[in-house]
């Protein structure tokens, strides 16, 4: 049975996946109907690069705090393959490509995705300026870290963290981008996001999900084997 997903979110910045398995991955989920977003290891536009050229068709960029990064990630995602100076120069608006260079440029980037992690005060602070380039689609809220930097580390549920995420929501949604957040704690609080505004949600992760469901699992069955062990003569206790 397929998942009804729109995209497979994959952390290089948590995960230590190598390039050769990340290429594998992203080809992998690419056949079967799944867009790869990859979240790469620091906002960096060469890791960007990277993992565009290995099949990833969006790039989250981790802790993003200036409009000088999302600048830099906007050239290598959206203006590939041209690399140096002259991709500063087009950056900075100091020359423009050839209509022929455009044209290429246009035609190969036209499925890649720019998000950027939103995920600490001084993040907050610069998040007008940073939606305001163009070539940036959206913005994913990154909890743990934001909650540590509001002072309040992992108190999810403190109406100081939960006002943060409605401001990031709402300044990036009057810019007319995606912004969304990668939370597993309350669903309850993931559909109050959502009613607030946020049409980008990650939900959990695989080993999670895993865990929780194993748990559940078993938690049944060593409940029923307790009561059978209690019934059943010569039961065995293993």
């Amino acid at each position: 049975m397929r998942l009804p997903l729109d995209f497979v979110f994959i952390d290089t910045e948590h995960i230590p996946i190598g390039r050769e398995s990340l290429a594998w991955m992203c080809t992998t989920y690419r056949a079967l109907g799944f867009a790869p977003i990859v979240r790469i290891p620091s906002p960096d536009p060469y890791q960007a690069t990277m993992a565009l050229d290995g099949g990833a068709e969006g790039i989250i960029a981790p802790y993003v705090e200036s409009e000088h990064q999302v600048l830099q990630l906007v050239g290598a995602v959206k203006h590939r393959p041209l690399k140096g100076r002259l991709l500063e120069d087009l950056l900075t608006g100091r020359s423009t490509p050839s209509p022929t260079l455009r044209r290429y440029m246009d035609a190969g980037c036209a499925g890649n995705v720019l998000i950027v992690n939103i995920e600490s005060t001084p993040g907050i602070e610069s998040l007008p300026k940073i939606l305001e380039i163009a070539g940036l689609d959206g913005v994913l809220i990154g909890p743990h870290d934001l909650s540590t930097s509001l002072g309040i580390p992992e108190q999810y549920a403190d109406p100081a963290f939960d006002a943060a995420v409605r401001k990031i929501i709402n300044l990036t949604r009057a810019a007319g981008k995606g912004v969304g957040i990668h939370y597993w704690h309350d669903i309850e609080q993931e559909k109050a996001w959502l009613a607030a505004g946020a049409n980008l949600m990650i939900h959990s992760a695989d080993i999670l999900a895993f865990v929780a469901g194993m748990k559940r699992d078993l938690d049944i069955l060593r409940q029923v084997a307790g009561t059978a062990r209690a019934t059943a003569p010569g039961a065995i206790n293993i």
